[in-house]
């Protein structure tokens, strides 16, 4: 009875084996070779891989498509693939986008891609305590750090509540500045929920990704001194570049 236990047991582990992709082994060899590689190193080509590990290109493909989703990786079309950046470490903490790069030692930059006038309806009445049919400022800006792309963040906030608002952004002075400064209004608590999605081809083109790369999905409620809601914000963060961290305490 043992020696068919055993048999069985070893078949069933030489049948999970032979079931195990292919691909698995190479990814295991290649994060085994990158923990010896400084950032920006050059890897293998595809076709030396393929040779090397006696594999299809589709299946080093795979391999190096896996990667790079995780942020290992970075290709570069018509150059190769290259031993990837540390992600940013971000703290959760109610800080803006220019703090937080900043402690990171980079440097943040932004480009306004659009502010406009809209009416609120669906869920922005509540989010942002007003009528439906008031108007909000929307405001979408591509987020860089050292002139990388790294997200990008649309912000909504009650027009009514902060004219001038507009053309100050426009000129590209510094949200959570201005708040402070010209309107006296400071965030002091903010709700704030993450999750996993993939690039669109918008958001793709605009980020320096593939289509179909993961992101993560951020949605912030802000609140002032007063208890009253101030912005709501939706921003997409390149999953490959980013991690957040934090610190928790039992309740």
């Amino acid at each position: 009875m043992l020696e068919v236990s055993g048999a069985r047991a070893g078949t069933a582990t030489g049948t999970r084996a032979q079931r195990e992709p292919k691909y698995w082994a190479l990814k295991q060899h290649l994060l085994d070779l990158l923990e010896s590689l400084p950032a920006g190193s050059p890897i293998p080509t595809e076709r030396a891989l393929a040779g090397d590990f006696n594999v299809s290109r589709t299946t080093v493909r795979q391999a190096l498509a896996d990667l790079t989703a995780e942020g290992r990786l970075h290709r570069v079309q018509g150059k190769g693939t290259f031993a990837a950046e540390p992600k940013v470490a971000q703290r959760l903490q109610l800080s803006s986008y220019t703090e937080d790069m900043r402690a990171q030692g980079r440097e943040p930059s932004s480009q306004l891609l659009e502010v406009e006038e809209i009416v609120a309806e669906g869920d922005l009445p509540k989010l942002l305590g007003i009528r439906t049919g008031a108007k909000v400022l929307r405001l979408r800006r591509l987020r860089l750090a050292d002139g990388e792309p790294m997200a990008l963040e649309t912000t909504h906030l009650p027009l009514a509540r902060f004219r001038g608002l507009r053309r100050q952004i426009t000129e590209g002075g510094s949200l959570y500045e201005a708040l402070k400064e010209r309107y006296g209004v400071e965030l002091t608590r903010a709700e704030e929920t993450i999750e996993t999605s993939l690039a669109g081809p918008q958001e793709a083109e605009l980020l320096g990704a593939d289509v179909g790369m993961p992101v993560l999905l951020l949605s912030r409620h802000s609140f002032g001194a007063d208890g009253k809601p101030v912005e709501y914000v939706r921003s997409i963060y390149r999953g490959d570049r980013y991690k957040f961290v934090t610190t928790l305490t039992r309740p």
